[in-house]
């Protein structure tokens, strides 16, 4: 007959703690927990005398912690999903397991051929053949326009008929490159390993994610930084034409040290704006369709129109590509997130006088990024300013946070 060792009475106190509240738990749980780190141990305390062993009691966040693991924790649930999902509740989960949750999460996938080939000791260029040849074995892909986003495309196309001339007119590159699927995929996986493409490659990129599109007006605006900007693209382009203030190196090194090194508040506020985004994305895919379906188009095609070629665009196809979303996902999401504003605050610093009210435009940036971003790059120069659709609006110095 097997025997249980009776729960301590630290533990006790959590048991009965639960049962009140309705949840049933076990000390083989709450060791489980602890042994994940989702659950701190007990506080040592004074001892009995006589022989009878010593006390403890468990620390106060003990109490709402185990309520919150009781509710959420069940079969097939990580560890780290846990961890993720309490931590985004509030619940006070020890910081040394919240920041290796998020730290796992940027390697929860590898890249497009990116195999178990040892990469250690290799330089940039010798990678890149590896993970090229792995893409030609693989035959692997990113999705560059989901299914969905493809349909509400060539939806508003049959409705709206060709882009106009004085539109098409604002593409100044008259041949542009045209890249594959395996070319774009080459491309994204080259500015993960190395930092910074050029930008010439960027509008290719953009081109290729808009591939129906017979003109490209956003790509040729990046194409052709360094002619309509002379004086910025000297400052923020290297002689390549890549971005000289993202970082050299493999990106996935910069979102683990941002794992470690970002506040809570921020990496909290990273996983809320994550999920905003993907909720605004897929409640703008409905209402693009809903107007399409009613033959009125309003609004939404119109946001839609806005930004397929901007950011919040391309924020609508990173959601679209991941159907199935999981808290490793959301973190890695919320750590590019405040990648991004790390970049924008380089950027303010090495371009004074930065627009960052053009961030308001519609389309640019979903709303719940540009509030994040503008919030840590310019919410003086924003409320000076006004609205981005305001005629008075005038280049102003942002304050730096």
């Amino acid at each position: 007959m097997t025997s249980h060792k009776p729960p301590g009475a630290a533990d006790q106190q959590l048991i009965e703690h639960a049962a009140r509240h309705g949840f049933t738990i076990t000390v083989k749980q709450l060791a489980g927990w602890r042994r994940a780190g989702l659950l701190p141990g007990n506080i040592p305390g004074g001892g009995l005398g006589q022989g009878r062993g010593s006390t403890s009691t468990p620390p106060p966040q003990s109490f709402d912690l185990v309520l919150a693991l009781a509710r959420c924790a069940g079969r097939g649930k990580r560890p780290a999903d846990l961890a993720l999902l309490l931590f985004a509740e509030g619940a006070a989960v020890p910081e040394a397991t919240v920041r290796a949750a998020f730290r796992a999460a940027v390697d929860t996938g590898p890249l497009p051929g990116e195999d178990d080939a040892p990469h250690h000791g290799l330089d940039l260029d010798e990678r890149l053949n590896q993970v090229s040849n792995g893409l030609a074995d693989s035959g692997q892909t990113i999705t560059l326009v989901p299914a969905r986003a493809r349909r509400i495309d060539e939806r508003i196309a049959r409705t709206l008929g060709e882009l106009p001339a004085e539109l098409a007119d604002l593409d100044q590159n008259p041949d542009p490159s045209r890249l594959t699927p395996q070319d774009a995929t080459l491309t994204a996986v080259t500015a993960t390993l190395g930092g910074s493409v050029p930008v010439q490659d960027i509008g290719a990129l953009l081109r290729a994610m808009s591939p129906d599109m017979p003109a490209h007006p956003i790509a040729s605006l990046v194409e052709t930084t360094r002619e309509d900007v002379p004086e910025a693209a000297e400052k923020v382009l290297a002689e390549d034409g890549s971005l000289t203030f993202i970082p050299d190196g493999d990106a996935r090194d910069l979102l683990r040290t941002l794992a470690d090194t970002a506040s809570l508040e921020d990496l909290a506020a990273g996983w809320r704006t994550a999920l905003q985004v993907r909720e605004w994305a897929l409640d703008l895919c409905r209402r693009v369709e809903g107007e399409l379906d009613s033959g009125q188009i309003g609004e939404a095609v119109t946001e839609w129109l806005h930004g397929r070629q901007l950011m919040s665009g391309l924020s609508v196809i990173e959601t679209l590509r991941d159907r199935r979303w999981t808290p490793s996902k959301g973190a890695s999401s919320a750590l590019v997130l405040l990648f991004q504003c790390q970049m924008f605050v380089m950027l303010d610093g090495l371009v004074p006088g930065c627009q960052w009210p053009v961030l308001q435009m519609p389309g640019v940036l979903p709303p719940p990024v540009r509030d994040l971003i503008l919030g840590k790059v310019g919410p003086q120069a924003v409320s000076a300013a006004g609205s981005a659709d305001s005629p008075e609006l005038q280049p102003r110095r942002p304050a730096v946070r």
